[in-house]
């Protein structure tokens, strides 16, 4: 993650700024971007503070408020897919969220959404030809074709 600029620069450059000097000349003077000295400048406008903003992730889900929702979709329906709860979100309580956006929620509780394989592996038949090598293309089928 970067760094932000310190408070002593984004107070020169917003002096400089009230001194007459134009956003885009201030951030060339202090070699920032323009959009930066621009958006520093608004900042101090409309809040009245120069200090930046908390970097990182926000400490919590936008979905915590529908937990006991989604537990309970994933508990009643054992093999609902992430797309579904997504859906049933936005049908239900009108929330978009994206289905990665479930996985982190179910990640973070703890929780992983797989599926399990429909079929036992099977012991009693080869599964690839004789003598075929580890990783060999020689063969296109996966069993003997009888």
């Amino acid at each position: 993650m970067g760094y932000c600029y310190g408070n002593d620069l984004r107070r020169r450059v917003i002096e400089a700024v009230d001194g007459g000097l134009s956003a885009r000349a201030a951030a060339a003077r202090f070699s920032v971007a323009p959009s930066t000295a621009i958006n520093w400048h608004r900042q101090w406008r409309e809040m009245g503070s120069f200090a930046p903003a908390r970097q990182g992730k926000p400490p919590r889900s936008r979905l915590d408020s529908y937990e006991a929702f989604i537990l309970g979709l994933v508990e009643d329906i054992k093999d609902i897919v992430l797309t579904e709860i997504a859906e049933r979100l936005m049908n239900e309580h009108g929330v978009r969220v994206h289905p990665t956006t479930i996985w982190y929620f179910l990640s973070k509780r703890g929780l992983t959404h797989k599926k399990r394989r429909a079929t036992r592996p099977n012991k009693s038949a080869r599964t690839s030809e004789p003598g075929a090598r580890t990783g060999s293309t020689g063969s296109s089928t996966s069993t003997r074709n009888a």
